[in-house]
């Protein structure tokens, strides 16, 4: 699911605000009809809600940097910068998370960049700005990922996500209306826009938010934010389908590929043996 996002931004024939404004409503509102249905409608309050509020501004800024990345180049260049997450996590858990900065993680982080080395280097025309670009939106990955894993522990899933995206909504719309563009405009689009950006909205935002709050509960936000590091893979791999850029499926890209599945690897075995050192050492300290 996250790996047809980038792909989106291409198939979808809108500006990068348009998109993730449109993105943040049907998620939203598939969201709330979610919450009601199952009757879990518990929203974050006090300081809780405030970080929320703030972590949406960063959702939307994330997105927006995101698709703005990809429709100034292309979508495994967007995608590959995104991989850059991962080394941010490292310092920002620390901070956000109180954490002891883990130098095992960081080099996992950077044995992932430079599997988006092998993956990468041979692309031809990125542009500067998009690179940028791209990179900043790594940056608020990082930022949210880490907030989100923290915020998780003291309100519910469902309430902090519809929350975030409510947020990122109200803010692009203010900034349409103070822009002058608030009118029947954003919505002219195509039948074809019109059903991608559903399947954007509700399976790869509502949906896999929900799936990915979750997991960061139990792994942490640094194995889930490398385990999203096979995006670039996937992405690349849809490209190649949808929008035949066959031209980006080098030896190298195999070379890449291999070295981060192998990190991922070397992560969970890691994390499965820290875990179960942990187990130990609880119950030792209750008998």
């Amino acid at each position: 699911m996250w790996g047809f996002t980038g792909i989106l931004g291409k198939l979808i024939e809108l500006d990068a605000l348009l998109i993730v404004w449109h993105r943040l409503w049907i998620a939203a509102l598939a969201l709330a009809v979610y919450m009601f249905l199952s009757k879990k409608l518990i929203l974050p309050k006090g300081k809780t809600l405030l970080y929320a509020v703030l972590v949406g501004l960063v959702v939307a800024l994330h997105w927006i940097t995101f698709y703005t990345s990809i429709q100034l180049s292309t979508a495994s260049l967007g995608i590959l910068c995104l991989s850059t997450t991962t080394l941010h996590v490292t310092w920002l858990e620390p901070l956000i998370m109180g954490k002891k900065f883990s130098w095992i993680e960081f080099a996992m982080g950077l044995l992932v960049i430079g599997g988006i080395y092998f993956v990468a280097h041979d692309f031809k025309g990125e542009e500067l700005k998009a690179l940028g670009i791209g990179l900043s939106s790594a940056l608020c990955a990082g930022i949210f990922s880490v907030s989100n894993g923290k915020l998780a522990h003291h309100t519910e899933t469902p309430g902090l996500s519809l929350t975030e995206l409510s947020t990122g909504f109200i803010a692009l719309s203010l900034f349409f209306l103070f822009q002058g563009k608030w009118n029947l405009q954003l919505f002219e689009m195509t039948s074809s826009d019109f059903y991608w950006l559903l399947f954007l909205g509700v399976i790869c935002t509502s949906f896999a938010f929900l799936a990915t709050i979750d997991i960061v509960k139990r792994l942490g936000a640094f194995s889930v934010s490398l385990s999203i590091n096979l995006e670039p893979i996937y992405t690349i791999l849809l490209a190649i389908v949808l929008l035949k850029e066959h031209k980006l499926l080098e030896t190298s890209f195999y070379w890449g590929a291999a070295m981060i599945l192998t990190v991922l690897l070397a992560n969970g075995i890691w994390k499965h043996k820290q875990r179960k050192i942990a187990n130990i050492n609880d119950r030792n300290a209750i008998q």
